[in-house]
């Protein structure tokens, strides 16, 4: 999917190991509370190497869907996005992105986030999509509200990060209407 003139979102490949593991280290600080898992994946390259390997048999299982968000001059990782925790029956799905620090204000996650929903509801028929962001990651919430997802209400004690006490989390939604 094309993002515009220099960035495009793709299937993790094998050879993309080393880009992003250097891209969750270089952003492990403003990953650690939303993404520790993905930060624990990839500790080394050949732990990403696995992580790929993984993410990719999700995809073929359809369980989650994770792209990788690359810059085209310089293949290099800008950040990640993800539809996660589908529902088949009700077909909803959650979206989570991040975006490294180099790339941020850009406006890629907005272009990502309206690119996987086109893939969502168009190739994977969903009908509604969801963002849970907490109220002070503002990027977030920007990006939920630039692409018409509406804010639905408070999930109390919604996430807990590593070693602090949970979390109220905001629900967004987006509902296909064809």
């Amino acid at each position: 999917m094309t993002l515009s003139e220099n960035f495009v979102i793709n299937q993790l490949k094998a050879k993309d190991a080393t880009t992003l593991h250097l891209f969750l280290f270089n952003n492990t600080d403003r990953l650690s509370k939303f993404f520790p898992l993905t930060l624990s994946s990839n500790e080394t390259i050949e732990k990403s190497v696995a992580y790929i390997e993984e993410k990719n048999n999700e995809i073929e299982r359809k369980v989650n869907f994770t792209f990788a968000i690359k810059e085209l001059d310089t293949q290099k990782i800008a950040g990640l996005i993800i539809i996660k925790k589908i529902d088949w029956e009700d077909k909803i799905g959650e979206l989570a992105y991040c975006i490294g620090s180099d790339f941020e204000g850009k406006g890629l996650v907005t272009k990502a986030v309206k690119a996987i929903s086109g893939f969502a509801y168009d190739e994977l028929d969903l009908k509604t999509l969801q963002i849970i962001a907490h109220k002070t990651n503002l990027g977030s919430v920007k990006v939920a509200q630039k692409c018409d997802f509406i804010w639905k209400r408070t999930l109390l004690n919604e996430f807990t990060p590593v070693g602090e006490p949970p979390l109220d989390m905001e629900l967004y939604e987006h509902t296909n209407v064809k």
